[in-house]
């Protein structure tokens, strides 16, 4: 199978999707889906990410194991998951967020994979998630909670991923920044519950922390919603949670800290 270039060579998010396609299909090629579905048959049951956000209000915090980043390049030399992840969980993270993507990222499934053998914390596996074949991975690894980009899928794409995660037990964090993206995801059935709005664009890794409070207006009771991304002090969250902002996903200022612990606590001011 060929890939062309994308239209854009520097639209980031069309290069990490485009690069996605030709990393999910050598891995089609090297693992057999029903070798795949014989590991979700066997992996650990998947814990309640949704729940754990919810028993932390006001404010949960998804605490994010993250090496580098596009925009910023190697975030944390010294890193750890397993050491890091035992920290965010013996201070106060509601729960994880693992970074898969290999390319980009410099993450990795076995990241993951440490990190659910170590911690009690439900964990998403945050992607580019493009293909079924991604969200059995997922399961397949002990991951309880999916990260779904709306701006990398269309509307059968976006239903099929959430369907297929739904079956195998996995739950979703759909993440939207366009804000014609919220009434498809919203149209989904059942409707998701929990919703992310990332503040940075994902096109141009600009970052505006205003951008998930204009969303709300817009969003529903019931649906627990997410703010992700420029997150940096406890003036930053109390901003969040008092425009009705119900959790945060938070990597790279915790990432930057010297003393990760002291920074999840100073972020959920306890």
């Amino acid at each position: 199978m060929s890939f062309q270039e994308p239209a854009d060579v520097n639209d980031i998010l069309d290069r990490i999707v485009h690069h996605k396609r030709a990393e999910v299909c050598a891995a089609r090629s090297a693992t057999p889906l029903a070798e795949l579905r014989r590991r979700v048959a066997a992996a650990p049951p998947p814990r309640d990410f949704e729940g754990a956000l919810r028993r932390a209000h006001p404010m949960g915090l998804i605490a994010e194991v993250k090496r580098a980043s596009p925009s910023a390049g190697v975030i944390r030399a010294n890193f750890d998951p397993v050491c890091i992840a035992r920290e965010y969980a013996a201070h106060g993270a509601a729960c994880l967020s693992v970074l898969t993507d290999r390319e980009f990222f410099q993450g990795s499934l076995q990241d993951l994979i440490q990190v659910r053998q170590a911690v009690d914390l439900p964990i998403l596996r945050k992607d580019f998630i493009i293909d079924e074949f991604q969200v059995l991975e997922a399961r397949a690894a002990g991951a309880d909670g999916l990260l779904l980009i709306a701006e990398c899928l269309d509307d059968a794409e976006l239903s099929h991923l959430y369907h297929v995660a739904r079956e195998i037990g996995l739950q979703t964090l759909i993440e939207i920044y366009e804000p014609e993206n919220l009434d498809r995801v919203l149209a989904l059935t059942p409707r998701p519950t929990l919703l992310g709005v990332n503040n940075r664009n994902l096109r141009t890794f600009v970052t505006n922390l205003d951008h998930c409070l204009t969303l709300r207006r817009r969003i529903p009771d019931g649906v627990l919603l997410v703010g992700e991304s420029g997150i940096h002090t406890r003036t930053d969250v109390e901003r969040l949670q008092q425009g009705g902002v119900h959790a945060i996903l938070v990597g790279e200022s915790l990432m930057r800290s010297p003393e990760i612990g002291a920074k999840v606590r100073e972020l959920l001011g306890r």
